[in-house]
């Protein structure tokens, strides 16, 4: 593994010897089956800080001036555990958190929303580890002073899931 420290700050590494992670070859192999696009996978970091995550989103940000596409992968529900008819209503407080938290708030608000994403309803039910949520925060970071919109919304999604799906900012390049 080679670890370097980028311009923003961000010590950050490469690990050749590790393939691509669910959230990211199911995404693609949907998208471009071909394989024929060049795709970079972050990881989340151990310490699991939102801050940190939307930050690291911001470092990103000049990429989208290139054509680069940052996304961000998970789900707006996570818990394996509970699923089925009990999630729907902690599937859909935490999605209608995240809805506000998204689309109807300026930036500032956003981020410091999601800095204490735990403080929303339903929020440990819903991800019990934030590690399906975190991506997220890296895309809003790179889209930071951008409106948001809900691409997806579906109450009964795999039969009782509340779940969404955003884009930030425009598509560019």
């Amino acid at each position: 593994m080679r670890l370097s420290r980028n311009r923003a700050g961000i010590g950050a590494g490469t690990d050749e010897s590790r393939g691509f992670d669910h959230g990211t070859f199911s995404v693609m192999q949907a998208m471009r089956p071909e394989a024929d696009l060049p795709v970079v996978q972050l990881s989340v970091r151990h310490d699991m800080d939102p801050s940190a995550h939307l930050l690291a989103g911001k470092a990103l940000a000049p990429l989208r001036d290139e054509g680069i596409l940052i996304m961000g992968s998970g789900l707006t529900y996570h818990n394996l555990r509970l699923w089925g008819p009990a999630a729907t209503q902690p599937s859909a407080a935490f999605d209608a958190w995240l809805q506000n938290a998204l689309v109807a708030k300026t930036s500032a608000e956003r981020e410091a929303m999601l800095r204490n994403w735990t403080q929303a309803p339903a929020a440990r039910v819903a991800h019990p580890r934030e590690d399906h949520l975190l991506p997220l925060m890296v895309a809003i970071g790179a889209a930071s002073e951008e409106a948001e919109t809900c691409v997806y919304h579906q109450d009964e999604f795999m039969g009782s899931i509340t779940a969404s799906s955003f884009r930030f900012g425009e598509i560019r390049g």
